[in-house]
Parts: structure tokens; sequence; C-alpha cells
């Protein structure tokens, strides 16, 4: 098991990952978030030993930390994993294509590297305004404008983050991967 955090701020990650037993990678440049279609966290993508997804992107979650605020249990996913691990068993989504981004999910995505680019190098103006045209273009992509929160002085975890999920979930919670099924607290959907 691998973690990677799509992040810059490697003292946040620290603090976060103190307790795991597995290494967290950081991608401070978004490549793997690019490359694997991912638009929302956590995603889980299954990697066997010859270096083959043998199941794409699904919003899973390892723990139940953020379950009060998800109403989404781990119980579902883990006990796949364990069935997985244990038997070779794949879930029967496991052959699930996974979506390409639109053009203005990419053009999104182009302009978040420009105003993180243009952010390294002092140019807060500049920043601004593609960190701007990236959430236009995409809204509601996590690896967009929940990441960009911390780089424009935002809080990821304040209201900031709770306006973007209460939007998220109104829009019906879209994702680039396996459509959720696994139990939410009290329902499915």
């Amino acid at each position: 098991m691998i973690a990677i955090a799509i992040d810059e701020n490697v003292d946040a990650i620290k603090e976060l990952a103190k307790e795991t037993t597995y290494p967290v990678l950081i991608d401070a440049n978004h490549l793997f978030s690019d490359l694997y279609a991912v638009s929302n966290v956590p995603t889980v993508i299954w990697v066997d030993e010859n270096d083959t997804i043998v199941r794409p992107n699904a919003g899973e979650f390892g723990t139940d930390t953020f379950s009060e605020l998800t109403g989404i249990l781990c119980a579902d996913h883990m006990n796949q994993v364990k069935a997985w691990v244990k038997d070779g068993e794949l879930p029967e989504d496991a052959d699930y294509v996974v979506e390409d981004f639109n053009i203005d999910e990419i053009n999104a995505r182009l302009h978040f590297r420009i105003a993180v680019n243009a952010l390294r190098g002092g140019l807060s103006e500049v920043s601004e305004h593609h960190f701007e045209r990236a959430e236009e273009l995409a809204p509601l992509d996590f690896t967009i404008a929940r990441a960009s929160m911390p780089l424009r002085g935002g809080n990821p975890f304040g209201e900031e983050f709770f306006d973007l999920y209460e939007r998220y979930q109104k829009a019906g919670s879209p994702y680039h991967g396996i459509p959720r099924r696994t139990a939410r607290l009290g329902k499915n959907d």
C-alpha cells in the first residue's frame, strides 16, 4: 500500500501520516491525479504485484475518520480488499472504465498548474487569475478547488471547504471513477 498526497505542504502531510505504516509520497505537481483522472480524494486504485491496475479509481476510505461528515463507512471497501488479497477475488466493478477528462477539465488542470507555478514565482495576481479560471472550468474537482485553498490562504478544512462539499453533494457527487455503491450511514446511493 502506498499513499499519494496531492499537496505542497510537507509538514501538514507529515502530521497526517505520522501514524501510518506505509509510504506516503507527495505529488505537489498533481501528476498522479492528471494521469489517472483523479478528481476527488480519497481515491483508491488497486494495483497488483505486476504493476497492473486491477480496479480503477474508486472514492473509498481506509478508515472511518470522516464518516460523520461523509456518511461513508470503510467496512465494505476493507472487506473487498481482504477478499482480493486473500483469495484473489476482485469486485464486479473492477472492469469499470474511468471516463477521461473533458476539455474543460483538462483546461482547468492547465490553469491550475500555471497558477501554482506563478505562485511559486511570486506572481500572486497572475496566480489568482489562473486559480479562478481553473475553478470556473472545474468547480467541483477537489484536486483543483480544494487543493487551491491552502495555496490561496484558505483553510481546506474550514467554511470554504464545507461550502464546496455542499455544492458537490447537491450536484450528485460527480466523480471520475467507479460510482459509489458502498453503504452510507443509514442509506445507499
